[in-house]
């Protein structure tokens, strides 16, 4: 081999060692959580074919349309009104909804059927998730209670924001449970952030719940490397709410000051994020080939929290055999160049001779 050959061959040597345990640990991370059965959502060819209770479809035979025909008792006119945003629903979306398979009078009161509604109706009492599921042993495992509490302490109870209710982000017409029933984590991330920007990405909507200016996200999360990736990655509440290990979604939301900023809180082998958005998976999931956090390995790369406990052993090992190697090649150098101080010179031997 040339000069240049061997050269090329130790360089490739020398960066190609460190690189190999990396290469390796990208190859099996696809294989590195054991497979689990969730209950996924209904795709959108299901859900289309959904459709609602019949006396439900009376009500959205107006309600789902842009505009609807409204009639004078007593005159008998007609005249065609919009129909706001707020009070459209989308007749597919509410059935394939947690709620779908209500009819509207279930949560709103029986004078809603009549046409036109009188306006007694709109003074009627306003149902919170308690009133449905705060008693009986089939929502225990939700600790409605303990949501409640967080809600109320957050920065979005009623006591700083009035007339803030659980509607006011989960809409009863659309929710669908994405956490508790798993799937995949990028949809689970934009399901709840469009909740969050529904409001604080919107200022028609956040006008009408708070009198102060809208919040520009980008510019306030402008310490955050790479914005994008972390929006689509990660939820708002991941974030800006308190972990509690008794529920699954964190709802005591903080003030801007107490949210996560700092770095390691999530990349690291105890990340929070284990605590929050893989609290589900982290019950199901086990890992077979030693990584750390296995349920994170199959949807993202968090550095620091993607570790390997045997990958962390040959690095160390590898490290510490490269310390040994320049150990004794040092040594064997020391030892040599101080060979060749003790042994006499060949030239002081040539003028010895010569002066003689």
């Amino acid at each position: 081999m040339t000069k240049s050959q061997i050269k090329k061959t130790s360089n490739l040597v020398r960066w190609g060692i460190p690189l190999l345990p990396l290469f390796i640990a990208w190859m099996i991370s696809g294989a590195a959580a054991d497979n689990i059965d969730t209950n996924a959502d209904l795709d959108a060819e299901r859900a289309a074919e959904l459709v609602p209770d019949d006396d439900a479809l009376a009500c959205l035979e107006c309600h789902s349309n842009l505009r609807y025909d409204l009639e004078d008792p007593f005159t008998g006119d007609m005249v065609s009104m919009k129909m706001y945003e707020e009070l459209r629903i989308d007749p597919h979306t509410y059935a394939s909804s947690t709620h779908g398979h209500f009819t509207c009078i279930d949560c709103h009161s029986m004078d809603y059927e009549m046409h036109p509604h009188p306006i007694e109706a709109k003074f009627d009492f306003q149902y919170t998730c308690l009133d449905c599921h705060g008693a009986g042993e089939q929502f225990a495992e939700f600790n409605f209670e303990t949501i409640e509490n967080e809600f109320q302490a957050s920065v979005h109870g009623d006591h700083l924001i009035p007339n803030f209710s659980c509607w006011s982000c989960h809409n009863p017409h659309t929710y669908k449970l994405t956490t508790r029933e798993g799937g995949s984590i990028v949809d689970i991330v934009a399901h709840n952030n469009a909740m969050c920007l529904e409001c604080h990405g919107d200022i028609s909507h956040y006008e009408v719940l708070i009198e102060r200016q809208l919040t520009n996200m980008l510019s306030k999360h402008n310490w955050l490397p790479n914005q994008s990736l972390h929006f689509r990655k990660v939820r708002c509440i991941d974030c800006h709410a308190q972990v509690n290990d008794d529920i699954l979604v964190a709802h005591h939301v903080l003030p801007a000051e107490g949210a996560v900023k700092n770095c390691v809180d999530c990349h690291s082998t105890n990340s929070i994020l284990m605590a929050s958005l893989y609290k589900h998976q982290v019950q199901e999931r086990r890992s077979r080939f030693g990584f750390f956090n296995p349920s994170i390995t199959t949807d993202a790369y968090i550095i620091g929290a993607n570790r390997n406990y045997y990958f962390n052993v040959i690095s160390i090992v590898i490290f510490g055999l490269v310390l040994l190697g320049i150990a004794i090649h040092a040594t064997l150098r020391f030892l040599n160049n101080r060979k060749k101080r003790n042994e006499p010179s060949h030239d002081k031997n040539f003028n010895t001779h010569t002066d003689d």
